[in-house]
């Protein structure tokens, strides 16, 4: 869980290195403590800790604040893991997740305060009286303290419990608890502790508010309590100036109400500040900036602000991250955040903002490494001065409604690393744009207005991973050099005007490291080649070539991917049966290729599929793709086992009977064999199938009664058996009370109280249906509740139907 909750709060940026202030983090992001030579032990202090902060070590000098000239390199890292993308926030309704930002390695602050406060703890000395009591009214507050009561003793040194460092004089300088499974209160004695230097209680379950003591303590530097459920507003502190406070992170709580703006204008030391995650109202505080000639970091993502973007931020002199997306602020980017010439990172996607990128004020941020103003309401183009920002290496414009070429300029960022502009409306030829940017690792212009050919450019970015540039007006055919992209895992240019399905095949397998190919919607009319020498894609997951119109047959190269797990060719022309070797993909669990010609019996084969057979996801299903897949316009997937275990023969010639062995297929969450010739009963072992959440039987020709069994599918949302020649009563039970009456239509023969024609004395005395107890009551409401949580019914509309493949 804190995986997933981090992947969307991450901070990125390079390590952090202050010669004497708050802290130092090393290349990577990460915290560690170096062991000190001969030299460095015989050094005097000052020389020492500018050593350790040249090697990269976290230096803090007790009460020492943070003076401008460490500044130039400042970014704090006040999150506990790193992942790319982001997926979905404790509060929020979000999922355009696949935010491809830098992963930056970070680490808990508490962990980064270690080496210095383990060099200032001599095992000898002895805690301070007064400390202890505030340490253990703290436990005693714990409703579960994870065996800390053992190890916290009366009678004990504190200084020797554990997660508590001392000073040489014997008073508490850091408590760190981060991650111990605590459960309870967090008691306002921690705030008598008069030397407490560091409080990280992180990654708990901690609950009821922040004590004020935390806030306005006198010597407190550091305060973590981010990913626990702590609630309730945050309350109004005396100003007083000189607080010593620099960071604090209650990021991921559920905290409400306004941020008081005089507590912060008495945290003159401010450097960073998390409040993201939470249920914070209100507007931005204006006086955020007031009187914190160090402030550096902050973060109000995730909340529920709302307002105009404060002027005031510019007065943040120097200000390098700046996150406020996913709030509901509206207005436009006022030109005095421009004055925050140090900004390194602004983001504030998925708000309401609206407007233009001012080219005249654009050019200010010049140490700008990220620009994410996504999902927002953004007219306009790209301005030429764009190509002044040289350090820029992510650019988020996505879910705008700009429009206009792309500028040329565009290449001189050579530090991009990812670009993403998907759903707007740019239009020109990308020939116009030299795309050779020796960084470029994401590319992704879905759903926009391009035309012209495959700039040749884009194929001497050997690092880029992920290239989308569908639903656009591109033609022709791939030049060879395509095979330069060596590094290339996600490939899709799906509802284009490419043509040579053959040629694309062949060019395209050189890329060995592909994984995700879609290109559907395009080649039309061209015939399915079945040439041999396609070979390679050994690494290949997921392969699309729907809706294209191709002619001939299943062609037997693809039996040769044996990493497949997602296989679309849905709505071509393919004739011929399902070949006897689709068996022997063992990873395969997303068949579609309905709306062709395919005929005979289905094949017992596809009732041999690993993986459909098994309840369990697909090993290594857990990588998340470079770019989402959409699989309909709202939507999307970012991992491979997310997607539903699906076996669609719709509209196709299939005759014959169902086969029994179907029963087999217990991991099957949708089957769709509509709009076919088979006939026969409906098999009683689709019981088996407890999974399933879709079920479409219609228009073909099965006969017999509907298996009261099947009122035991207790997932089943979508149930249409409509358009046969089924007789017999409808089973009441389970879901099936919750199906409308044109599940069952075209069925002249059926009877029940849905139904004007009611079910006979004589067929109502025959023999009972399997059921479960009662109708629609209280014992299905849970899978009703959790059906429509799942959104199932959509699912298969968008997915079946609708045929929009990214």
């Amino acid at each position: 869980m804190a995986h997933w909750l981090s992947s969307k709060l991450d901070w990125g940026g390079r390590g952090t290195h202050l010669s004497r202030g708050l802290l130092v983090a090393g290349e990577g992001g990460g915290w560690s403590g170096m062991p000190l030579s001969p030299v460095q032990r015989n050094a005097r202090p000052d020389r020492l800790l500018l050593e350790r902060a040249r090697r990269g070590v976290l230096v803090l000098e007790r009460r020492a604040l943070v003076r401008p000239s460490t500044l130039d390199n400042l970014i704090p890292w006040m999150f506990h893991t790193s992942m790319e993308d982001t997926m979905q926030p404790l509060h929020s309704s979000w999922n355009k997740n696949n935010r491809t930002t830098r992963s930056w390695p970070i680490r808990s602050l508490g962990l980064a305060l270690l080496p210095l406060l383990s060099l200032l703890s001599p095992t000898s000395c002895v805690c301070i009286e007064q400390d202890k009591i505030s340490l253990l009214r703290f436990v005693q507050g714990l409703s579960q303290d994870s065996g800390l009561s053992t190890s916290w003793r009366n009678g004990t040194n504190c200084c020797t419990w554990k997660g508590i460092t001392c000073d040489a004089d014997g008073a508490v300088t850091e408590i760190s608890l981060a991650s111990m499974g605590l459960e309870g209160r967090i008691s306002p004695s921690l705030g008598n502790i008069t030397s407490l230097l560091s409080l990280n209680l992180s990654c708990n379950s901690l609950s009821g508010g922040l004590p004020a003591e935390l806030l306005w303590s006198r010597s407190m530097v550091v305060l973590d309590v981010s990913f626990n459920n702590l609630n309730g507003d945050l309350h109004k502190l005396p100003s007083t100036a000189g607080q010593p406070m620099q960071v604090i992170n209650i990021s991921s709580n559920q905290f409400t109400g306004e941020i008081p703006s005089i507590t912060l204008e008495s945290m003159e030391n401010l450097v960073a500040l998390n409040v993201s995650n939470n249920s914070f109202t209100g507007e931005i505080p204006s006086t955020i900036c007031v009187k914190k000639p160090f402030f550096s970091v902050l973060d109000l993502s995730f909340n529920q602000f709302n307002g105009s973007i404060p002027v005031d931020l510019g007065d943040c002199s120097v200000l390098k991250v700046l996150k406020a997306g996913h709030n509901k602020l509206d207005g436009t980017l006022p030109n005095e955040l421009y004055n925050a010439t140090f900004l390194e990172h602004l983001s504030f996607p998925n708000n309401r903002l609206q407007g233009a990128l001012s080219a005249e004020h654009l050019v200010k941020l010049e140490n700008l490494v990220i620009l994410d103003l996504a999902e927002n309401g953004l007219t306009g183009d790209i301005p030429d001065s764009i190509g002044q920002l040289k350090r820029l290496e992510e650019l988020h414009l996505e879910y705008n409604s700009m429009s206009g070429e792309l500028p040329s300029t565009l290449s001189r960022c050579s530090n991009l690393r990812t670009i993403i502009l998907r759903f707007n409306s740019f239009h020109g030829d990308l020939n116009n744009v030299n795309f050779t940017l020796p960084n470029l690792k994401i590319l992704d212009f879905m759903q926009n207005k391009f035309a012209g050919t495959v700039p040749e450019s884009l194929y001497f970015c050997s690092n880029l991973i992920a290239l989308r540039l569908s639903s656009n007006n591109f033609r022709g055919q791939f030049s060879p050099r395509i095979g330069n992209l060596k590094s290339l895992r996600f490939l899709s240019l799906t509802n284009n005007s490419f043509t040579n399905i053959t040629n694309t095949l062949q060019v395209l397998k050189s890329s060995l490291n592909l994984t995700t190919l879609l290109i559907g919607t395009n080649f039309k009319g061209e015939a399915m080649p079945e040439d041999e020498t396609i070979d390679g894609y050994q690494n290949l997951q997921i392969l699309s070539l729907a809706d294209c119109s191709l002619s001939g047959k299943i062609p037997h190269w693809l039996s040769k991917l044996q990493n497949l797990k997602e296989l679309f060719l849905y709505s071509n022309q393919l004739t011929g049966s399902i070949p006897a070797w689709i068996s022997s993909l063992n990873l395969l669990f997303v068949i579609d290729v309905s709306n062709n010609s395919l005929v005979g019996e289905i094949p017992k084969a596809l009732m041999k599929l690993p993986m459909l057979e098994s309840e369990n996801i697909v090993d290594g299903s857990n990588q998340v793709f470079p770019l989402p897949v959409y699989m309909a316009a709202s939507l999307e997937y970012h991992k491979a086992n997310y997607c539903p275990k699906l076996l669609n023969l719709g509209n196709n010639e299939f005759t014959g009977e169902i086969p029994l062995e179907i029963g087999h297929l217990k991991g099957l969450t949708e089957l769709n064999l509509s709009f076919n010739n088979l006939q026969g009963e409906v098999p009683q072992s689709f019981s088996n199938l407890t999974n399933l959440q879709v079920l479409d039987l219609s228009n073909n020709h099965l006969t017999g009664e509907i298996p009261g069994a099947l009122e035991n599918l207790h997932f089943l949302s979508y149930f249409n058996i409509s358009n046969n020649d089924m007789d017999g009563p409808i089973p009441t039970g389970g879901q099936f009370c919750t199906f409308p009456n044109s599940s069952f239509a075209g069925n002249p023969r059926m009877c029940g109280p849905m139904f004007i024609q009611q079910c006979s004395a004589s067929v109502e005395a025959g023999p009972a249906p399997i059921r479960s107890t009662g109708l629609c009551g209280e014992d299905i409401v849970f899978a009703v509740a959790f059906a429509v949580f799942l959104g199932v019914g959509v699912l298969y509309d968008q997915m079946v139907l609708s045929r929009y493949f990214g």
